[in-house]
């Protein structure tokens, strides 16, 4: 069934943008993590977590964000906004990979590795070194302007030679390591990956003036939109340009590729540590999209922005599905949206209104593939073509899938659901991942695509 889904998937076009990036990365060990405590000492490593920074300014600033995130074993990125601070990380660690990175690069490769029929990628950033991580397939392009027209090349042909190349550093950590801080003795208890995201001036998420009348064209021209990278925006620029400013032109992008032919958008919310800024982005894009994928903290950020500050803190506090489904239901009714999709470690998760046009079955076919797409993934690193799907199919369902079917019941006893359709499915987990690098783009690709052929299906798109 997930095998004959994907080859409906792959008829499609797609459109992503607008976040690349370089990203590094860092296998770490706890030798590695001692010594970084080491080098600061535990009492100023445990005072700076207490103070939690939100961003990085000094190395410390790192270390603690760094312990925080193994201590819970779960996934973080904190943006590090002194440029100068590159020196040190250099210094201080050697990479055991460079690849793409940033949601729009991962994606665009993903679907052009999985042979979709046209994939168009686009990013405000496209130095010699960003262009060369996305792979060499004929299905891939970047738009360009040339002569008054729309023209589309592979990105290696579409580089700018002048153009900032913004490097992300992203340190892998494996369930079981171990170290000291101070006295206490830790155990990181999940794998995950702590990402230090590049948030520099010179970096910035907009479409260039000469394209932006070509979007119209764009959205005729593909069946779906794939946008991301919003987190990256700063409140405020030396330059006198804010994040309204930019929130405005995103705005006018989306409601650009609408404009001769609704194809659907979704929205790929990664973490915002700032709530002000957080709020803009769910105020301003989610009532212009179709469908937005996040995972649990996320929703518990985004819910906290809309107010609903006890729940949040309770899918923070607990991470119970029925906190998870009762606010995605608050989040589609508030902000209108089609479809939520909601992945962790041990489930993902569709919420949508009743009078959506594909049925409960559908949905979870759909959330199905997302998963063994994302188990390919992390067996193998990278997805390289449509048939290594069948790595994934191989991978079982997390041990705790029984689990998560009974207390989805249980919450949609508690809950009145007779007005939503929810659907839940355990993840595939593999037990030693080579990565976990884009594993929630894969998720929220696979589910998005098989959603738009089975809706092209019924003659809904």
């Amino acid at each position: 069934m997930v095998r004959e889904l994907l080859e409906k998937a792959r008829k499609l076009s797609m459109f992503t943008a607008y976040n690349t990036n370089v990203d590094t990365i860092v296998y770490l060990n706890g030798e590695t993590v001692q010594r970084l405590i080491d080098e600061f000492g535990a009492e100023a490593v445990k005072k700076r977590i207490d103070e939690y920074p939100r961003e990085i300014n000094e190395p410390l600033d790192f270390v603690a964000r760094l312990v925080h995130a193994l201590k819970t074993g779960k996934p973080m990125a904190v943006p590090l906004v002194n440029e100068e601070l590159q020196a040190w990380f250099d210094s201080h660690f050697k990479y055991d990979v460079e690849r793409m990175g940033g949601q729009a690069g991962i994606i665009a490769n993903l679907l052009a590795n999985l042979d979709f029929k046209e994939v168009l990628v686009y990013t405000p950033h496209l130095a010699k070194r960003q262009a060369e991580m996305f792979v060499k397939k004929p299905n891939l392009f970047y738009p360009v302007v040339e002569d008054g027209k729309l023209v589309l090349k592979h990105p290696w042909e579409a580089y700018r030679e002048n153009d900032p190349v913004k490097v992300n550093r992203i340190f892998e950590f494996r369930a079981g390591t171990t170290f000291r801080l101070g006295n206490e003795t830790i155990t990181v208890p999940f794998s995950g990956r702590f990402i230090v995201s590049a948030r520099f001036e010179s970096i910035r998420i907009y479409t260039e003036p000469e394209l932006k009348p070509f979007l119209p064209e764009i959205g005729q021209r593909v069946d779906g939109a794939i946008l991301s990278g919003y987190q990256g925006i700063k409140l405020r620029y030396s330059d006198g340009k804010d994040a309204n400013y930019y929130l405005r032109e995103a705005k006018k992008d989306i409601l650009l590729l609408k404009r001769e032919k609704d194809v659907k958008v979704h929205l790929e919310f990664a973490s915002i540590q700032n709530r002000e800024l957080r709020k803009k982005v769910i105020y301003n894009l989610f009532p212009l999209v179709d469908s937005v994928g996040m995972d649990e903290a996320e929703i518990a950020y985004v819910l906290s922005a809309l107010g609903y500050d006890r729940l949040a803190e309770r899918i923070f506090t607990y991470n119970r599905i029925e906190d998870a489904a009762l606010g995605g239901k608050i989040l589609i009714d508030e902000m209108n949206l089609e479809l939520l999709q909601i992945h962790t470690i041990y489930y993902i998760m569709y919420i949508a209104h009743a009078d959506n046009p594909l049925s409960e079955a559908e949905l979870r076919q759909s959330l199905e593939l997302a998963t063994t797409l994302a188990a390919s993934r992390a067996s193998l690193g990278d997805i390289m073509s449509p048939d290594q799907i069948s790595v994934g199919m191989n991978v079982p369902y997390n041990e705790r899938g029984e689990h998560v079917k009974l207390r989805f019941e249980e919450a949609k006893r508690k809950l009145r659901t007779r007005e939503y359709k929810l659907v839940i499915i355990p993840t595939r987990l593999v037990q030693n991942p080579v990565s976990t690098v884009g594993l929630g783009d894969t998720i929220s690709t696979g589910a998005f695509t098989s959603y738009l052929a089975m809706l092209r299906e019924k003659g809904e798109l």
